[in-house]
């Protein structure tokens, strides 16, 4: 099975990619985490990167797509592999589509998790995370035992600047301007899986599963 995971930030795009990943036994792969690993590895592909980045530009589509398209092609991705918040644009969609059919691979569906901005920025304000260990925590859905306080380390918890509504509000404009395009791209493929992303995270994982074994 090899997916593409859409869906604005604060979506639920990494969580539920995350729980396809265990379920299916298929690698969830963000991009950010494997240029990191290029970086920290100090290979080729890593330096290129790191050498954009030193001058503080984007790291260029095309590079990206490589580093995906060398990941896509290690022993754990046979059985399929599901791609986290990457393509953000049509330009990266239509590079990774030429990468793909170069590897003579298919995409078998794109699982584009719809939630309205409101509900986002709603989610995203009430996220709490420990400054020190990482816990996340939110004030309706994941609550300390004490008010503000991490239950692991017990420093106090902190709203992230990237959480902030005023933050928020910018990265959809982002994603509306940038990524959004791509809902059209992929069902124009007829590939494109939309689930309705509110309710409980076991409620839209039996969506996604349903709609992938529909799919099927």
């Amino acid at each position: 099975m090899r997916l593409i995971m859409l869906g604005a930030p604060g979506a639920g795009k990494g969580t539920h990619a995350l729980l396809l990943s265990k379920e299916y036994n298929i690698p969830q792969i963000s991009t950010g985490d494997i240029l990191r690993s290029h970086i920290k590895n100090e290979t080729d592909l890593g330096k290129e990167a790191k050498n954009y980045m030193d001058k503080g530009l984007l790291v260029p589509d095309e590079l990206v797509v490589e580093i995906v398209k060398s990941r896509i092609q290690e022993d754990d991705c046979k059985e399929g592999f599901i791609l986290d918040g990457f393509p953000r644009t049509i330009p990266q969609a239509q590079a990774l589509d030429k990468a793909l059919e170069e590897l003579g691979i298919g995409l078998d569906n794109v699982v584009n998790i719809d939630v309205s901005d409101e509900v986002i920025i709603k989610r995203m304000a009430g996220r709490r995370v420990c400054p020190k260990c990482g816990a996340s925590y939110h004030v309706e859905h994941k609550k300390p035992i004490k008010d503000d306080i991490c239950d692991e380390c017990e420093s106090e918890l902190i709203l992230r600047e990237d959480d902030k509504e005023e933050t928020v509000r910018k990265r959809l404009q982002v994603y509306e301007e940038q990524t959004k395009p791509l809902i059209d791209y992929y069902e124009k493929r007829g590939i494109l899986l939309t689930i309705e992303g509110t309710g409980s995270v076991e409620e839209i994982g039996k969506k996604i599963k349903d709609a992938l074994e529909v799919s099927k």
